[in-house]
């Protein structure tokens, strides 16, 4: 039967402003409905309709399969408290309080992870759900839950389970999401019961966007199509070992006993997993075929395509692997005011409405052996358990690590076969049917080598390429070609599921390095704190091994055994540190050790270090001759604004002599400035479109055609009398020129590029060729340069006024919050309704307040700081917590955007942790029945 209320239900009538403001909008909001789609629509979206699926957050609920009564507390943002006496009851009221919330965004997800997308949306998610069952999540997710998670694991997800179905037992569409009754005019789409194996598999798209170097790797293939070697290692240069520093520092590995020994005292940890091979190698690596030949040419079509391909996947909690970053950093108690230690982290994923990050907390009313957890942070709606955050006595944090745990192979195909070692080996194959809303169901065949399933099969294009493909000596020709497949980790059961649970519950470092060992994808760098006065750090993860001679940088042959993984690192193997004597850890996706002190080639893609040197040197600054550090010290680090590029660019540019008057006035912008990047700085402003101009110039020309984007526009003045001029005097040029230039996206490896070309006057990479209505050639670097704040200067005119009294950085640099759905594919009206903004915003690329934009595509805001949080393990209660944008995923909640304001403000709520600080700060109190 379903959820019966017994007590008062909703919101109590007159509490406050806020529900005051929440009539008033849904007043707006009907109005607007009414106006635009006639009295029929008006009638239907009334504001019963938007009310019913308002969760009740007063009285009392009774719920079949609870075993005593649970305590569910809200706070004035609508973060909630559970109150429990079972870890069964604790993990069922976790999943009805989140599908209250988040369904939709829960269902959209698990639609997305199972490649069945268009039962929800029809015909337009075909080609994504054909791409995603290629990959398997969902069939890999269900066999992690057959065989590979423990008892207790299955049994919570059972319980999250249970409490989810127990909210949409009984209600209509309409009733659990406004989503729901905006897809009721396209189709009769009707939700369907959560399993256990949907809250497993959004581990796997979490994996899926943290996945490492993919796009580099098919990059670098591509690159060799036009450069050369030493043009490619321009490019990619090394990891400036000597400035930033890794997060291991102290740490060794010990050759005789084959285990890595962390600074500051001993540890223990569990894991699985063998390998021997160094797996070292060059930038470029070897063996691949893709520099000369026609299977070179044969891997840069089916390269080309599978980009094509992956640009459409469903952006998942990432920016389809650009651009993933995060910040986190421990101090120890020596260091600090409190005399325990601080915690920060901030991930950076793109942004979404409502928040990837779901903020709760999880009370056993008395911890023992029946109910473990004293639990509170981050997770994900959809999940059990909390993925970021502290219990009673540790406290953990993470970043991606970018380790390399994904490699392409290029694959000789022969009718229902492959090519390996000499033989033909049959494809391991299954046919999958996509429901289609509205449309007949569509059949595809997936078929998978040996190194994994064949991505070429999901474009026609790279189908045809490979099947016309002449086979050079290094694959007697079959007659069939080539296509592409993917090797990953993550296509192998694990058990990272386990991990949640086991660190939720961690007393200690043993503990947590246990719990750790279990997080085999995706492999992520985990910082350490509890109050006992410890910090460390571990990377965990499933990595593999590679033979001498392939690093992994590129593609490689898969008909050539000598390229499969050798094994993967044993856990007693990897970099961890424990109290190290330095006093503090910091990881923001920099390597993770140096290369000489480590056997093991973990990547050859770390970020560069900029984001964490900040951190690191801001550290120093204030713990130098006898400071500490406080929580709002760790806050105000989190929101650094500097920008490391403009530090090296800025002196060159002022000594650059202009003729054009208007253009000296941008430049005088830039006179003093302290190269913070505040959202209304006009000097953040005219220097990052001169960054992006220096890319386009130095580089946008020389990079190959598949690398290049279109709709690139440039400013020139008016040499060509025919051509249209604006109202600024310049000629605002776009089209097929541009579109012969790749963009990079600025990031810090491009800052690490530049750097390296700085005192090489005279290098190609400076000298760009006369080409269109541009005037000349440019020399050398200063001539560049000098282009390059010119072209930046009408570029701002055009897009922010002629009066540089007016510009600001945030007026370029917004964020725009949209519903991942019907927010962005769904009719105007629709998306009026559903999605926020914009915000202007400070911060930018490789700062510690990474609001990140990708010169290619623009200035506005594609990833942020999803979630900041800075944890006090002297006293838990005075933490601090803030998302991005609300507890709620309904649209006219008071709590959809909520948090977004003092987000943008940088500030931070109090986290309540303790029973007194919870009662204190709750304002809804909710009782779940058996």
């Amino acid at each position: 039967m379903p959820p019966t209320t017994t007590a008062s239900s909703g919101q109590k009538p007159g509490k406050s402003g806020r529900k005051k403001g929440r009539k008033a909008r849904l007043f707006v909001f009907v109005l607007v409905l009414a106006i635009i789609g006639g009295v029929v629509y008006g009638a239907y979206w009334s504001v019963s309709t938007v009310r019913a699926s308002f969760p009740q957050t007063e009285g009392t609920i009774k719920l079949d399969g609870l075993s005593g009564p649970v305590d569910v507390k809200r706070d004035s943002y609508g973060i909630p408290q559970v109150y429990a006496s079972s870890d069964e009851d604790l993990f069922m009221a976790q999943g009805f309080v989140q599908a209250q919330d988040r369904f939709y965004e829960m269902d959209v997800r698990r639609h997305m992870t199972s490649g069945r997308l268009s039962e929800m949306f029809g015909k337009g998610q075909v080609d994504k759900d054909e791409f995603l069952r290629t990959l398997g999540w969902d069939r890999i997710a269900k066999e992690e839950y057959d065989k590979t998670l423990s008892a207790s694991t299955k049994k919570y997800l059972q319980a999250y389970a249970k409490g989810v179905n127990a909210y949409l037992q009984g209600k209509s569409g309409k009733e659990i999401s406004l989503e729901y009754a905006a897809l009721g005019f396209k189709n009769d789409y009707k939700p369907q019961a959560w399993t256990p194996v949907d809250s497993v598999s959004w581990l796997k798209a979490m994996a899926w966007d943290l996945r490492g170097n993919m796009k580099d790797e098919i990059d670098r293939a591509l690159m060799t199509s036009r450069l050369g070697p030493k043009q490619i290692a321009d490019l990619y240069p090394d990891y400036p070992y000597s400035r930033n520093q890794t997060i291991v520092q102290q740490g060794q590995y010990d050759e005789l006993s084959g285990t890595f020994e962390g600074s500051g005292g001993t540890s223990t940890g569990t894991g699985t997993g063998t390998g021997t091979g160094t797996g070292t190698g060059t930038g470029t690596g070897t063996g691949t075929g893709t520099g000369t030949g026609t299977a070179g040419s044969a891997l840069e079509s089916q390269l080309s395509g599978l980009q094509d391909v992956l640009d459409d996947v469903p952006t998942a909690v990432g920016v389809n692997g650009n651009g993933i970053g995060s910040n986190s950093w421990v101090v120890a108690g020596k260091y600090t005011i409190t005399g325990k230690p601080l915690m920060a982290n901030d991930p950076h994923l793109s942004a979404s409405l409502p928040s990837v990050w779901y903020q709760m907390g999880l009370h056993c009313r008395t911890v023992s052996s029946k109910c473990q957890y004293d639990v509170t942070g981050y997770t994900f709606a959809g999940m059990p358990g909390v993925v970021i955050g502290h219990n009673q006595n540790i406290s953990w944090g993470m970043t991606n690590s970018g380790v390399d745990v994904t490699d392409l192979y290029l694959e000789k195909l022969s009718g229902d076969g492959y090519l390996y070692d000499g033989k033909v080996k049959p494809f391991t194959s299954r046919e999958e049917t996509i429901k289609v809303a509205g449309g007949a169901p569509k059949k595809i065949v997936v078929r998978e080598t040996n190194n994994g399933p064949l991505l070429s099969d999901r474009n026609d294009e790279l189908v045809k390429v490979g099947k016309k493909a002449t086979v050079d000596s290094a694959a007697p020709d079959r007659g069939d070609g080539y296509g592409i497949a993917l090797r990953w980790t993550a296509l192998d059961p694990g058990t990272s599921m386990d991990a949640v649970f086991a660190m939720g519950k961690a007393a200690d470092w043993n503990d947590f390095r246990a719990a750790a060992a279990l997080f085999d994808v995706p492999s992520q760098n985990l910082v350490y704190a509890d109050t006992q006065n410890h910090i460390g750090y571990t990377l965990p993860g499933r990595i593999p091994t590679r033979a001498d001679g392939f690093d992994g940088s590129i593609p490689a042959p898969g008909w050539d055994s000598k390229y499969r993984w050798t094994g993967y690192i044993k856990q007693d193997e990897l970099p961890y540190e424990y109290d190290p004597a330095r006093g503090y850890i910091v990881t923001a996706n920099q390597a993770v050790i140096d290369k000489d002190k480590y056997p093991y080639t973990l990547t050859t893609d770390w970020g560069y270090g900029t984001r964490s040197q900040r951190i690191t040197d801001l550290i120093e600054s204030k713990i130098k001759g006898g400071g500490k550090i406080s929580t709002d010290d760790m806050r105000q680090m989190q929101l650094d604004n500097s920008s490391e590029i403009a530090k090296l660019l800025v002196p060159k540019l002022l000594k650059i002599n202009l003729d054009d008057a208007d253009v000296r006035e941008a430049q005088e912008l830039l006179e003093g400035w302290d190269y913070t990047q505040d959202a209304d700085s006009a000097a953040a402003a005219y220097f990052n479109s001169v960054w992006r101009n220096i890319l386009k110039l130095a580089f946008g020309n020389k990079l190959p055609k598949e690398l290049r984007v279109e709709g690139q526009c440039i400013y020139v003045e008016p040499v060509n009398t025919t051509a249209p001029v604006d109202e600024t005097g310049k000629v605002r040029e776009c089209g097929q020129r541009d579109a012969d230039q790749a963009q990079p996206d600025g990031g810090d490896r491009w800052f690490e590029v530049v750097r390296n070309l700085m005192n090489d006057e005279k290098s190609d990479w400076w000298t760009t060729p006369k080409s269109g209505n541009r005037p000349g050639a440019y020399e050398n670097r200063d001539k560049l340069f000098e282009r390059a704040m010119i072209d930046a200067r009408w570029e701002l005119t055009a897009k922010l006024g002629k009066d540089i009294d007016t510009w600001s950085w945030g007026r370029l640099h917004r964020l725009f919050l949209k519903n991942q759905t019907l927010g962005t594919e769904g009719p105007g009206f629709l998306q009026y309704m559903l999605n926020r903004g914009p915000w202007k915003l400070g911060g930018g690329e490789a700062a510690v307040n990474a609001t990140g934009w990708n010169a290619a595509g623009g200035y506005d805001v594609v990833w942020v700081p999803s979630m900041r949080m800075v944890v006090n393990l002297g006293d838990l209660d005075k933490s601090k917590w803030i998302n991005l944008s609300g507890a709620s995923g309904h649209a006219y909640s008071a709590h959809y955007v909520d948090q977004t304001g003092k987000w943008v403000k940088g500030e931070l709520l109090d986290w309540s942790f303790s029973k007194k600080a919870v009662d204190d700060s709750t304002v809804d109190s909710l009782v779940l029945e058996p």
